[in-house]
């Protein structure tokens, strides 16, 4: 790592974090503490029903604003920012003309379901099943795990790749420019920088494009293999750089004056960076907008059966770290869901209300908005509660909610112990709903583990942040980072397993009956992915020839 340049440890390094449902920008100084703030909340749309969008350019007035913002709070000027790093939700996407830059349609969420159809129809074809047929048998003569992992492949609607379908399909536009030639594919980070540097830029990092499963991180490239599945032109996706790295400088006509721009990560590899879960074994749970559990693999990407999806936590210079994860969508979601329903006044009333009745008084929350993730893999199922009674309160109800995220943790914590045989060394846990001690609490005695949560839990920013700040030499090693995270309190287990197993077992009845509430094609077979010979050719021809 180069030394720092040009008394850049006495400035400050900017990291902007767009999140699912808050944008926030912090600047941090050598010490690791924040100088500066500032947060808007992020403007979701919900067209109709299943879909979630974000509208491109309120998006960037928000994003101006709050960087802006931020270093008029530190008291500096814009010239004193040694650089910035830029973490972003992943999996949600937008498409543009290459040529004026101008958007074909609002973002599409990662927790957008308007491709379920698309996605129950693919995993019930023919197609798909001759895909793990053919792909099982070059796995056991080669012994290759990316040929294990295309045999076992299933698609969701958090992936981009059948979203990003069904926009080729339904918006004649972006059919007709990516035929041209003319189309441009990002996540956020992609299109921010290419906003940042006035359309000079287009490009991502490793740890964004793994997010999107079109990007194969056996051969760390797109993968031809599922877009010729697909028929997704490769034109349209950007270059792939290293997650700390010299993307450019934005154009001083936006800030004021030129920053660089030395990171871009997805948000939940930069919470694991920022968390300094750096050793193998070591686990980040991130309890936001949906709960995340990852688990840092090392040089080995996971290959997974229940629902885990290998992914590039980060590649600086030679060193690529990997990591698996599991997810549930809706865990701050159900509980800003229960405030608007003025359950309760304040978030910070729920702990004491969960703790005012002795149980759930059976009651169970099926929080599946935005479907059912690993290891459930549902997409059609509903969100309910179930065991209600006249002697039901508001209490009872708001339990529910919390216990309902707790016992989701449990299950992804169990997948990730089912699936990667890695010894856990540590779990670290952020996100805004780690700050609930009752959820905390709960969830260390269902793992039998101890949690450690951090003095801040905006544990994406500060990845960003370290990602940025070791590019000019801020910050020089690993070891120099974990020094700079504190602990505000550990979390251990008071209370066994034995004691949550009946009612966590109630709880699963409950999640079956929700399951495929939402399904309405599910007798229906879709003759287009049933028999698509050409296809089945172009898959099989990948296979044995195409080199990446």
């Amino acid at each position: 790592m180069s030394s720092p340049r040009n008394g850049y440890r006495d400035r400050l390094i900017l990291a902007v974090d767009v999140g699912s449902s808050v944008l926030r920008c912090h600047l941090y100084n050598q010490s690791g503490e924040i100088c500066g703030s500032a947060e808007d909340k992020l403007k979701v749309l919900y067209p109709q029903a299943g879909y979630v969008e974000i509208d491109p350019e309120s998006l960037w007035e928000q994003f101006v604003r709050v960087v802006k913002e931020a270093v008029a709070d530190a008291g500096i000027q814009m010239s004193q920012v040694a650089g910035l790093g830029i973490s972003t939700q992943r999996g949600t996407f937008i498409t543009w003309n290459k040529k004026t830059g101008e958007t074909f349609h609002n973002f599409i969420s990662w927790q957008d379901l308007r491709a379920a159809d698309l996605v129950s129809s693919w995993n019930r074809s023919l197609l798909l099943k001759a895909v793990h047929g053919v792909c099982t048998a070059l796995h056991f003569f080669t012994r290759r795990k990316r040929f294990l992992a295309a045999s076992l492949i299933n698609f969701t609607t958090q992936h981009v790749s059948l979203r990003l379908v069904w926009v080729l399909q339904n918006i004649p536009q972006v059919r007709q420019a990516a035929e041209k030639g003319n189309c441009c594919f990002g996540t956020i980070d992609t299109w921010l920088l290419h906003k940042l540097t006035k359309g000079t830029v287009f490009a991502t990092d490793y740890s964004n494009a793994s997010g999107t499963a079109v990007f194969d991180p056996y051969l760390m490239c797109w993968s031809s293999f599922l877009c010729s599945l697909l028929s997704i032109p490769l034109s349209i996706f950007p270059p792939v750089e290293d997650t700390s790295h010299s993307f450019g400088l934005a154009d001083p006509t936006i800030f004021g004056a030129p920053v660089p721009i030395l990171a871009l990560v997805a948000d939940q590899q930069a919470a694991m960076f920022g968390q300094c879960c750096f050793d193998v074994g070591s686990v980040k749970l991130t309890m936001g907008t949906g709960s995340f559990i990852s688990i840092n693999t090392g040089e080995t990407l996971h290959t997974s059966i229940a629902g885990l999806y290998p992914l590039i936590g980060w590649k600086v210079g030679d060193e690529v770290v990997c990591l698996a994860e599991g997810n549930a969508s809706d865990t701050g979601t159900a509980i800003k869901w229960a405030e608007e329903l003025n359950l309760f006044t304040s978030v910070a009333d729920t702990e004491t209300m969960a703790r005012s009745v002795p149980d759930c008084g059976g009651i169970y929350f099926v929080p599946s908005f935005s479907g059912l993730q690993a290891p459930i893999n549902d997409p059609y199922a509903c969100a309910s509660f179930m065991g209600l009674k006249p002697s039901t309160s508001k209490s009872h109800l708001v339990r529910a909610i919390l216990e309902s995220v707790a016992y989701r943790n449990k299950q992804l914590y169990d997948t990730v112990l089912r699936e990667t045989t890695i010894p856990i060394t540590l779990i670290r846990a952020d996100g805004g709903v780690s700050n609930n001690n009752f959820i905390m609490q709960m969830t260390a005695d269902l793992l039998g583990q101890t949690i450690d949560k951090p003095k801040h839990t905006d544990m994406s920013s500060l990845g960003a942040a370290f990602l940025a700040g070791m590019a000019v030499g801020l910050w020089s090693t690993k070891d120099e980072l974990k020094k700079l995270r504190t602990t505000q309190c550990e979390f251990e287990p008071q209370a066994k397993w034995k004691e949550y197993e009946r009612s966590m077992g109630s709880w699963e009845v409950a999640l079956q009956r929700c399951s495929n509430w939402y399904n309405t094609t599910a007798s229906r077979k879709s003759l287009a992915t049933w028999f698509q010979p050409i296809r089945v050719w172009n898959a099989l021809g990948w296979v044995f020839w195409k080199k990446c």
